[in-house]
Formats: structure tokens, C-alpha cells, sequence
């Protein structure tokens, strides 16, 4: 009986269910990605992680640059516009071909500059690399955001599982016949990326059989799909450079020991924003096109009880973490201590606010998450240089640390101003408990039911 009961509600198609699904896979490619950080660690060295990151670094960074909004504006744009998803996705899609190609030329140009202090043949994996998984990678965000905004969070949670999954899989075959060259793991990803993505398109097979080269499409789909990606993509723009910038600080002011220290303590520290991530991916698709005191209401109370949850969890976790990253990926790492505790707090603080912002795209203002970005990426860069010349990646990780905040304020500041929210309910709520122990008797009904 209580299988039964677990099964209902975790195959349940409401926004608890899906959370609920969505925080279980953003768990498992944490531990995932966290062996993936073992392995790579202890394959390479710090030097040779610290390599192998800045190979992996570029096309996602790129493919974040030239997103132009438009996986978010899908979402939007399909809950908003039922029966014309077809205009939507086709747009989307086409309009990526040329981009990657011409993105792809100049990374192929430009990256022995921007790689300048690192060794002849990393620089040319990385050129391979970059070219070829560019496009896979603008053809996953597309595809999930087709994924979020149809409801199928199976295909969505998928691509983001077995990419990590399979990537561990190959790293601990290749580490098993003793092949331990940067190059082969590199082919590891990109081959694993390839099975991925084949996947992903079979999954939405039937959401993509349209007629690709239909004349010229539909002009208002694709207005629509535009006008709302433009709006969006300075926010996601800065959102890319606000999640990147600090990798390329560590690219061009310190070395590549450095940043092997630091992608491990980052990964590590992103373990707290395993639920608040969870509810940011969900809630926009479910609570888009609802009216305004029902996504208030909703996104106020995700925030409010991923905090108080987070904030429970991460004290006694910081140091069983401190703990573990000197037995799991060896004692050089442990000098980044100091980061990890930094980036830990600054994870759960950026997760919070993002879940307030997912209310402003939800509404059609993802202007006001821009100036939000704006301001907190501004201050942000300016403490990179400030810090970083004075104390590494401690410096980095402060800088982060202290734009966290401001976003966080930012946002509240926003709310409060715009939709006339209450400092005080968005901080707290007595009705969070109540909607909490109503939770629980429903589960407790079901299970007696049963």
C-alpha cells in the first residue's frame, strides 16, 4: 500500500510532483557530477583538472551567449499560444543552424588567444571540442525547453542525467584500461553528447514531426518567439556571464592549477541548490499564464520554504563537505577550503533569488530581472578585480558571495516596488506551515485510503 501511495505521487502530473521529480534527477547529477569531479581529479592532477575544465568551459559558455532567450520564449510562447507549437519550435531551431556555424568559426579563430598560456595541444582539443559540441548544445536547450513547456519533465530531467551519467561511465572505462589523456576524455564527452541528444529527439518525436521548410513559417509565431527571446535574453545573457565570468577571470589572472581548485570546490558547493534549482525549472512553465496573486502566492511560498530548508541543511553540511573533499579528491584540494565555505552560502542565496525572478518572466517582465543582473553583475566584476589580485580564489568567491546578496535585495526591492509585496510576507508567511501540514494530511489520506 505505501508503494502505492509513492507511486501516485511521485508519477502525479501537479507542480509538487514535478518538483518533487526534478529535485531527485537535480540530485543524482549532483552525485553524478561529483564522482565525475573524483575522477577527474584524480585522473589528471589539479594542473591536468584545471586543463581539462578549460576545454569544457568554452562551448558552454558560448552556447550561453548565443541563446538569444529563445528556449525561455519557447516555454512562454507554447503555453501562451496552444495549437501553433509547431511555427514555434520550427523558428527556434532553424534559426540556431547558422548561429552555431558562425559561432563556431570565430571560437576556431580566436581560442589559441584566449587559451594563450596553455599548452599546444589542449589548445587544439579545445578548437575540436568547442566546434563540434556547440551545436548539440543549443539543440539540448531547445529541446528541453520543448520538454518544460509540453510537460514531458521526463525527457527534460533526462538530458540532464544521463549526460553527466555517461560522461562517469566512459571517464571510469577509459581509467580502467589506463587511457588517461585529456584527449580521449574529451572524445568521451563529445561522443556521450551525441548518444544524448539522438535520445532527446527520439523522446520528442512526435513534438517535431512538422513540416521543417514550410515557405517562410509563420511571421507572427516567429515575431512572437523573437519579441519575447529579445526581452529575455539580456537577463539570461547576464545570468551566462554572471555563472562564467568567474572561470574567466581565473583564466586570465591566475592558472590552470587554479581553476582545478576552483571547478572542484564550485561543483561541490552547488549541492545545496538542489531543490531551489528544482523549483526555479518547474515553476515557470507551470505558473506562466495563471494571474498575478496566484503566482505571487506560489512563487513567495517556494522561496520562502526552499530558504528555511537550505538554510537548516548547510551549516552542519559545509564542513562533513570540507571533510569529504580531502579523502574523495585528495589534500591539495583542501587549500580551497575557504572558497567552498564562501560559494556554499552564495549557492542558496542565488537560488532563492532566482526563484523570486522566475515570477517576473512568469508575468511577462523579465525586464526587471535585466536591471537585476545588471546591478549585481556590475558590482560583481568590479569586486573580481578588487579581490582577486589580493586573495585568489578566496577573492572570487567573496565577489560572488557579496553579488549574491545584492540580487537577492534587488529582487525583493523589486517586488515590493512593482506588485507591491511586503518586505515581511515575502520573507515570512505563518500560512507556509499551515499549506505544509495540509500537505502532509493529504498524503496521510491517500495513504489510509490505500
Amino acid at each position: 500500500m505505501t508503494q502505492l501511495t509513492f507511486q501516485k505521487v511521485w508519477s502525479g502530473n501537479g507542480l509538487f510532483q514535478a518538483i518533487l521529480r526534478t529535485s531527485a534527477t537535480n540530485f543524482l547529477v549532483m552525485v553524478v557530477s561529483t564522482l565525475t569531479s573524483i575522477v577527474t581529479a584524480r585522473m589528471f592532477g589539479v594542473v591536468g583538472k584545471g586543463e581539462f575544465s578549460a576545454i569544457l568551459f568554452w562551448p558552454t559558455l558560448l552556447a550561453g551567449l548565443v541563446g538569444f532567450g529563445l528556449p525561455t520564449s519557447l516555454i512562454y510562447n507554447i503555453k501562451q499560444n496552444r495549437g501553433n507549437e509547431a511555427d514555434f519550435v520550427r523558428a527556434g531551431f532553424l534559426f540556431q543552424l547558422p548561429v552555431s556555424v558562425v559561432v563556431g568559426v570565430i571560437a576556431w579563430i580566436w581560442l589559441p588567444v584566449w587559451l594563450g598560456n596553455y599548452p599546444e595541444a589542449i589548445i587544439q582539443i579545445a578548437r575540436w571540442y568547442t566546434v563540434l559540441m556547440l551545436p548539440i548544445l543549443l539543440a539540448v536547450n531547445l529541446i528541453s525547453a520543448l520538454a518544460q513547456s509540453t510537460g514531458k519533465f521526463n525527457v527534460y530531467n533526462g538530458v540532464r542525467l544521463y549526460f553527466p551519467l555517461i560522461n562517469l561511465i566512459g571517464l571510469l572505462v577509459l581509467w580502467a584500461v589506463g587511457n588517461l589523456s585529456i584527449h580521449h576524455a574529451s572524445l568521451v564527452f563529445l561522443l556521450t553528447s551525441v548518444f544524448v541528444i539522438s535520445w532527446a529527439l527520439y523522446s520528442m518525436r512526435e513534438a517535431l514531426k512538422i513540416d521543417w521548410f514550410k515557405g517562410s513559417g509563420n511571421r507572427t509565431a516567429a515575431k512572437a518567439l523573437f519579441g519575447y527571446g529579445s526581452k529575455v535574453f539580456g537577463v539570461e545573457l547576464l545570468g551566462t556571464l554572471y555563472a562564467q565570468f568567474d572561470k574567466l577571470i581565473i583564466l586570465s589572472m591566475l592558472t590552470a592549477r587554479d581553476l582545478g581548485l576552483y571547478t572542484v570546490v564550485y561543483a561541490l558547493s552547488r549541492v545545496f541548490n538542489v531543490v531551489q534549482t528544482a523549483i526555479t525549472n518547474v515553476i515557470f512553465p507551470k505558473v506562466t499564464g495563471m494571474d498575478k496573486d496566484t503566482i505571487m502566492v506560489t512563487v513567495g511560498r517556494a522561496f520562502r520554504l526552499s530558504m528555511i530548508l537550505m538554510m537548516i541543511i548547510v551549516v552542519p553540511s559545509m564542513f562533513i563537505g570540507r571533510y569529504l573533499m580531502g579523502i574523495l579528491f585528495g589534500a591539495p584540494f583542501l587549500e580551497a577550503s575557504g572558497a567552498f565555505y564562501l560559494l556554499s552560502i552564495e549557492c542558496i542565496l542565488g537560488g532563492g533569488s532566482w526563484i523570486l525572478a522566475s515570477s517576473f518572466n512568469a508575468m511577462g517582465r523579465p525586464g526587471l530581472v535585466l536591471v537585476r543582473q545588471l546591478i549585481a553583475l556590475a558590482v560583481t566584476i568590479g569586486l573580481f578585480f578588487v579581490f582577486t589580485p589580493l586573495y585568489g580564489l578566496n577573492g572570487i568567491a567573496l565577489a560572488l558571495f557579496i553579488g549574491a546578496i545584492i540580487r537577492l535585495l534587488v529582487t525583493m526591492a523589486s517586488m515590493r516596488i512593482v506588485f507591491q509585496m511586503k518586505m515581511s510576507s515575502i520573507l515570512f508567511n505563518k500560512e507556509d506551515f499551515h499549506f505544509l501540514l495540509e500537505r502532509i494530511k493529504d498524503l496521510r489520506k491517500r495513504k489510509g485510503a490505500h
